[in-house]
């Protein structure tokens, strides 16, 4: 199957789920031909097709709950119920059971593909090490990321100029008013998620990340005691998994399920309802971008971080921890490295493939 039959299939698939916005579409179509790191975004699908292809040996490797589509910018900040700001896994859209690798070889060949054009000046090996590093010492004992009198490097590196208030409530107050209807569920959610009062409530249709790109995504903004307050309701679709293992129609989301599970602090404002998930928005509660981060950041220890963070989610597979801390140890030197390049060369492939047959990525 090729890329671009891949890409039909699956958003067929996709759309009996739920409608798909034309327009968001074919903004998807064209952001994948811009680079190989947006394409590796927003293809999950053509991943989990490619990778028992590409790593045989890793993905027949034990099996847990994984992120599935882990990539260098699935990570962001949001304030737990004390008020305290965690770091961590931003999405978790895509969970499957996959192998432990499968999480890691990601991680690690977005790295190398963001390097090419986004600015992570590290070399592929360390890189590698790094997120291996972090992984294997968050399987002995992982903890969530929490930046209040510890991890002062990470809340410095994730807070910069593009995370700032002003900036973050222009670009909120900007989204024009969806002129479209408003499916009933998606409205009565972000009424109930909204504080109590809340005026000038505007709903727009918010086009934001890319392997979701497509489907609604609908964020209500509003004033609140003084300030501005936003809630974003998203429609969820089972995991490309399924569908690359044959499209079970019936196949549940399990978002939740990570989340009850996973080494975490939670978001008291992320909940799933039926096919929706709702959460608040705000500068300190949003997935971070490459772009964002500051320029004196430590490629090394925030790779590390990375890799420490999928361990925390990992070991919401208990009765897999000791199993993949022994697999681990019996992997050779470089593996990570070895896989995550051949990865990465699976996806370029892929990616000029795009960009040379489908017509609007030339437009």
């Amino acid at each position: 199957m090729t890329i671009d039959e891949a890409t039909r299939d699956y958003e067929a698939w996709v759309a009996g789920f739920t409608p798909l916005v034309a327009d968001d579409v074919a903004l998807k179509h064209r952001r994948m031909a811009e680079d190989p790191f947006q394409f590796l975004r927003a293809t999950f699908y053509r991943w989990v097709q490619r990778w028992p292809e590409v790593c045989p040996d890793l993905a027949r490797a034990l099996a847990v709950l994984a992120v599935a589509d882990l990539h260098v910018e699935n990570f962001g900040t949001w304030r737990d119920a004390e008020g305290r700001l965690v770091w961590g896994v931003n999405d978790f859209d895509e969970v499957c059971p996959l192998s432990y690798a499968a999480d890691l070889v990601r991680l690690a060949a977005s790295a190398l593909l963001a390097g090419e054009g986004k600015g992570i000046d590290i070399s592929p090996k360390d890189a590698c090490r790094a997120i291996l590093d972090g992984y294997a010492a968050g399987m002995a004992g992982g903890e969530p990321y929490v930046l209040a009198e510890r991890h002062q490097w990470l809340r410095e590196t994730a807070f910069g100029e593009l995370r700032d208030p002003v900036r973050f409530w222009e670009k909120m107050d900007n989204l024009p008013a969806w002129q479209g209807t408003v499916p009933p569920e998606a409205r009565r959610l972000l009424e109930k998620a909204l504080p109590t009062a809340t005026a000038d409530v505007r709903i727009s249709h918010r086009v934001a990340g890319l392997g979701s790109l497509g489907r609604h995504r609908f964020v209500a903004v509003g004033t609140w005691s003084g300030g501005r307050v936003a809630r974003e309701v998203k429609v969820l679709v089972p995991s490309a998994c399924v569908w690359a293992a044959g499209g079970d129609g019936a196949a549940t989301v399990r978002y939740d399920e990570i989340l009850a599970a996973a080494l975490r602090v939670p978001d008291p404002f992320v909940a799933l309802h039926s096919r929706w998930l709702v959460r608040r928005l705000a500068p300190d509660c949003s997935r971070i971008e490459l772009a964002s981060l500051s320029h004196k950041r430590d490629e090394k220890r925030l790779l590390r971080a990375m890799g420490f963070e999928t361990a925390n989610i990992h070991l919401g597979s208990p009765a897999a921890v000791k199993k993949v801390r022994e697999d681990l140890e019996k992997r050779p030197e470089g593996w990570l490295h070895e896989a995550a390049e051949a990865m990465a060369g699976a996806v370029t492939a892929d990616w000029k493939e795009w960009r040379r047959g489908n017509d609007t990525a030339k437009k």
